[in-house]
């Protein structure tokens, strides 16, 4: 007991071992917390980097279609007479 006063030693026992407690769980605390940010930022990264790639692929295949879709449109009558006369 460090010095007497009018509180009963205890109390002022049990509240200074409660402090300490505090004060020691604290770096695991915040270790728990500095874990949890670092994972939902990690997390929300791949979620990031999945939904860029299901973009990245709908263009393509968006791209692809059109592609596809004017190489098909292209008259064919036109080509033949084309071909015909390069190769007379």
């Amino acid at each position: 007991m460090a010095f007497p006063t009018a509180v009963n030693s205890q109390i002022t026992d049990s509240v200074s071992e409660v402090n300490t407690k505090v004060l020691g769980d604290s770096p695991a605390m915040a270790m728990g917390n500095f874990f949890m940010a670092t994972s939902q930022a990690l997390s929300n990264a791949a979620h990031n980097a999945t939904a860029s790639q299901q973009q990245t692929n709908m263009t393509g295949q968006a791209a692809t279609t059109t592609g596809v879709t004017t190489l098909y449109s292209i008259d064919t009558a036109s080509d033949a007479v084309g071909t015909t006369n390069i190769y007379q």
